[in-house]
């Protein structure tokens, strides 16, 4: 099982959220897909570590405090793996984006997240995100593409 953070970074005052369209990195899963920041962790850390350390290495800026928002499992999402994925989001950062070495870094409006080329199980859930409440959901892919998924918010 791969153990993983998936972060989304708000800027309030303009209504918008930090995407990455993965587009640099040679095998990636992600390849052409617009995805939050995020990442595999690193041994002894946190969830809330490695989403603060997954941010400022993909975008170049440094949060300061991070809200989890739910638990998402993946079976066997890569065909080889199950991944257990944590979800923050944050609007509590600073500093300038960088050049990502993970792909291409944009301001993406609230009102158009699920609009753009995301995995098909990140439409259902991006809306969830803004919400009060806690989730732990499943979702389902095989080969890539979005099968179904279930979901219990608290």
């Amino acid at each position: 099982m791969k153990i993983a953070t998936l972060c989304y970074v708000i800027d309030k005052k303009n209504n918008s959220t930090l995407m990455i369209y993965r587009n640099k990195k040679q095998n990636d899963y992600h390849e052409g897909k617009w995805n939050g920041l995020g990442g595999k962790f690193e041994p002894g850390e946190s969830p809330e570590e490695c989403a603060v350390r997954e941010i400022e290495e993909e975008s170049g800026l440094k949060v300061k405090s991070v809200k989890m928002k739910g638990f998402i499992t993946f079976p066997l999402f890569d065909g080889n793996d199950d991944w257990f994925v944590f979800l923050f989001t944050t609007n509590d950062f600073e500093g300038e984006l960088i050049d990502s070495p993970e792909g291409r870094l944009e301001w993406i409006p609230n009102d158009r997240l699920t609009e753009i080329g995301l995995w098909g199980g990140d439409k259902i859930f991006i809306p969830w995100l803004f919400e009060e409440k806690f989730f732990s959901a499943k979702f389902n892919y095989v080969v890539g593409s979005f099968i179904d998924y279930s979901v219990v918010f608290y």
